[in-house]
């Protein structure tokens, strides 16, 4: 659980990455990830950063899946080839691999979401063209999970 009680991550933060690599991670978020961050390569170009507990289930859950299918590997390789163990300074920043920097497009303004379990890093340009898509969808996204039983 974080300092401030909450278990989940939730809300967004805009930060700047510096001339080093680093970015500042809200503190709100910093107590659940207690120390360390996994980083690895998101699905529609952000960053996932997993607490280790997370991580070590889903890992764990991705190992078992069949080496057979095709999906299952890709997979694998999109999240396990491309983790990376990261510990926090004193100032509550972490260093982003310069891979993952690329492949997340990151420039100079992130934004930082907590959804759940999860923090996400984007790109600013990018989060936005997925705000507008998710405030455009909102009705059918919304008509989607409910068949789920969301």
């Amino acid at each position: 659980m974080g300092k401030s009680g909450e278990k989940m991550f939730i809300g967004q933060f805009e930060h700047s990455i510096d001339e080093k690599n680093r970015i500042a991670i809200p503190s709100k978020f910093r107590g659940l990830f207690q120390g360390e961050v996994i980083i690895t390569k998101g699905l529609d170009g952000c960053l996932f950063l997993f607490p280790k507990t997370k991580w070590e289930q889903m890992a764990t859950g991705i190992g078992q899946l069949p080496t057979t299918k095709s999906s299952a590997r890709l997979y694998a390789r999109l999240l396990l080839a491309s983790a990376s163990r990261e510990k926090f300074d004193n100032q509550g920043r972490i260093v982003i691999p310069v891979f993952l920097r690329k492949y997340a497009k990151l420039k100079d303004k992130v934004i930082v979401t907590g959804l759940y379990d999860r923090v996400e890093l984007w790109d600013k340009k990018a989060w936005e063209q997925i705000e507008e898509k998710v405030d455009k969808d909102a009705g059918r996204i919304a008509e989607e999970l409910s068949e789920l039983g969301i």
